[in-house]
């Protein structure tokens, strides 16, 4: 019988769940959560098994949920259901397969590096908007809107929308990426998902009749040498996936590397005074507090795991920066440390299910940083305790007050 006693919604726990995952990682690797009725797994190579494991563990986890609500609930999330099913995380091969080969033609890491100029642009825009401010909320700010912007300049969505786009991405957040504990969030998110899908269909018809130099011009003319495309439905949700999934995991990306680098000075000092280093520091800030903090897959096939029964229809939480600070994958992993070596880290996940957008996350952080660090002399926190995302699956904040001084 364990004896961790894990809340993961405690405030503490969220602001710093690290000591808890090294407790598991040592005494329960395959630990049984009572409250959330899922294994945990939290070492690096139980863990990228798992993302490697198509045979015993499947994706395809909203399905059976959305099987398993009353008739009522489930016609109340019906556009949730619609779309979300069709998003290629939650799905499975053949179907994954199919959805990802169609996507990648356009969605590729050509098309995602060529964005470095437009990211460029969009930083320096936003910081022009700080002005000569000494005190702002990075995440409000810079953090937040960045990685929006830049996905609406990739799909062709003009720069005006951004309130609206960021108000639908939030709310659709609700049922994504926080616990199921209110009405509200259901029928809000439901709202979100339903503006959402009638936003982009109304520009997938502009597009129809007026291609445009824009990605999703090319995901709707898209065809595959064997004549397949995607559905009109799948368009939608792809669109959707492409904006939500591109926006909230970059934006955490951004303001939780900002905040280790403010938190360990000697490298952010290393990193301003060598620019070249952006490449290595992303991938080091990526491992040290990703913007992930979950995965979940369900148990496809009863397994053994550590001496654990994994039974078929059970749930499994991969607890990505958790295995990212294993000492048996990196030495001293609570330090962020721009000279580190070591093994890919699993902030993307790992396999058929990485996250399609990395290209793009990786570029806009190697942008952003160094356009930060030399904007700024001196980047500070005004808070030692930021206000942490009530949540499992993503890893952020809800604002991060800094003080500045303009280089």
């Amino acid at each position: 019988m364990s004896t961790i006693d894990w809340h993961p919604e405690d405030p503490a726990t969220l602001a710093d769940p690290y000591p808890v995952f090294a407790r598991m990682r040592d005494e329960d690797p395959c630990f049984w959560s009572p409250r959330l009725k899922s294994w945990v797994l939290t070492r690096y190579d139980d863990v990228k098994a798992v993302c490697l494991d198509k045979e015993r563990l499947s994706s395809d986890r909203l399905r059976p949920f959305f099987a398993s609500l009353p008739p009522p609930e489930a016609e109340r999330i019906g556009q949730i259901i619609r779309y979300l099913s069709q998003w290629m995380v939650f799905n499975d091969p053949p179907d994954h397969t199919r959805l990802r080969r169609l996507t990648s033609r356009v969605f590729h890491a050509k098309s995602m590096q060529a964005m470095r100029p437009q990211v460029a642009d969009i930083a320096d825009w936003l910081m022009d908007g700080i002005g000569s401010r000494t005190e702002f909320d990075f995440i409000t700010d810079f953090a937040g809107p960045l990685p929006c912007l830049v996905i609406m300049a990739l799909l062709g969505v003009e720069r005006q929308e951004l309130a609206r786009v960021k108000r639908m991405s939030d709310d659709m957040a609700l049922f994504i990426g926080s616990s199921r504990t209110s009405p509200e969030k259901y029928d809000t998110a439901e709202a979100a998902t339903h503006e959402m899908a009638g936003f982009f269909r109304e520009l997938i018809e502009d597009r129809r009749r007026t291609p445009r130099a824009d990605l999703m011009s090319e995901l709707v003319h898209l065809r595959d040498d064997d004549g397949d495309r995607l559905t009109e439905d799948e368009l939608v949700a792809t669109c959707i996936l492409l904006l939500f999934a591109g926006h909230e995991t970059t934006t955490n990306h951004i303001a939780n590397g900002m905040l280790a680098l403010m938190r360990f000075p000697d490298q952010m000092a290393r990193l301003q005074a060598e620019p070249a280093l952006a490449n290595a520091a992303v991938e080091e800030l990526l491992r040290y507090d990703g913007p992930s903090g979950a995965q979940v897959r369900i148990v496809s096939q009863t397994h053994e795991l550590h001496g654990k029964t994994l039974e078929a229809g059970q749930r499994v939480f991969i607890m990505l920066n958790a295995a990212n600070r294993d000492p048996r994958a990196y030495p001293d992993p609570d330090r962020v440390d721009l000279d580190r070596d070591g093994p890919p880290h699993l902030s993307f996940g790992f396999g058929i299910h990485i996250c399609l957008g990395f290209p793009l996350a990786r570029t806009e952080g190697q942008v952003a940083f160094p356009a930060l660090l030399k904007r700024y002399r001196a980047i500070e926190p005004m808070t030692t305790s930021p206000a942490w995302i009530n949540s499992l699956v993503f890893r952020g904040m809800t604002s991060l007050p800094v003080r500045v001084r303009h280089a």
